[in-house]
């Protein structure tokens, strides 16, 4: 996507309509207080069924305080919606490559608005290890991967928004590669890789016939990612190899039963935390 503002990637994606709120009619055509529908100008699709008291964030709004981190190297990739545009998401590189573990890392931000009352505009940290695509936004104590942004028309505010998300993002970053160096030092024996497999997907008695065939199966595809995965040779094996195996997993591997909104949840876990990712780095740390 090669857009120089906010405007300019919403009209390229396709999601440069508003949003308006109606009232709400019962089947007899009373008037039901307290309650407001917002619905999409273009196609009146109803987007969430609101309090009265909500205030809409149009998606030009929502993403307006993101161009002022375009003066900073910033740049937008791709947007997009999800849940028939209850969600609208933008994602943003930033100019910073950084080298954790021995292996080069990029940030990303994912940008969000919902319109169904769920949230208020979100951002997210989304790290990349460039060599497989891996998403790498582990949940860290000491930073926060996503956090809450304002929507102001006051442009002073707009910009101490954009520093506050820059640093918080370079915070993120700092921390993460810490981590990674911590993963790195942290050895695995094969044994103890086995029971970390064995963790995630169980082999017990209790299970049928069809669930033991299932997990075994899961199983063995982690068990390729960790051993023989081509990004993954030059690392030892050690925690980092381990979380990155699981990452892999979590994000390319197919499910057992890929249900119609399966894509738009894998990329919800990808963007806010998938918590097989964090499940594996904490049981590394807890190994250590």
């Amino acid at each position: 996507m090669d857009a120089p503002a906010s405007r300019e990637a919403l009209e390229l994606a396709g999601l440069d309509w508003q949003v308006e709120s109606r009232n709400i009619y019962s089947g007899t055509g009373a008037m039901i207080p307290g309650y407001r529908a917002n619905v999409r100008s273009t196609d009146d699709a109803v987007l969430g069924v609101v309090s009265d008291r909500y205030r809409i964030v149009q998606n030009e709004e929502a993403f307006q305080f993101t161009d002022d981190l375009l003066g900073e190297g910033v740049t937008y990739e791709t947007a997009g919606s999800l849940q028939g545009g209850k969600k609208v998401w933008m994602l943003a590189r930033l100019p910073r490559k950084y080298l954790i573990a021995g292996d080069q890392v990029v940030p990303y931000l994912v940008i969000f608005n919902s319109h169904d009352g769920s949230s208020g505009v979100k951002v997210a940290m989304t790290p990349i290890r460039v060599v497989c695509q891996n998403t790498l936004n582990l949940a860290l104590n000491t930073a926060k991967r996503s956090w809450t942004a304002r929507h102001t028309e006051n442009v002073l505010l707009r910009v101490q928004d954009a520093r506050e998300t820059l640093q918080l993002a370079s915070n993120y970053m700092v921390e993460l590669g810490n981590r990674g160096e911590e993963l790195a030092r942290i050895d695995l024996s094969d044994h103890k890789v086995q029971e970390f497999i064995n963790e995630f997907f169980p082999i017990s008695e209790d299970l049928s016939d069809c669930q033991r065939k299932n997990n075994l199966r899961l199983q063995e595809e982690l068990k390729a990612r960790y051993y023989n995965a081509p990004d993954l040779e030059w690392v030892g094996k050690n925690g980092w190899r381990f979380v990155n195996a699981v990452s892999d997993f979590a994000t390319h591997a197919d499910p057992i039963r890929k249900t119609r909104n399966y894509n738009e949840k894998l990329f919800l876990r990808t963007a806010e935390g998938n918590p097989m990712i964090d499940k594996a780095y904490k049981m590394v740390l807890a190994a250590a």
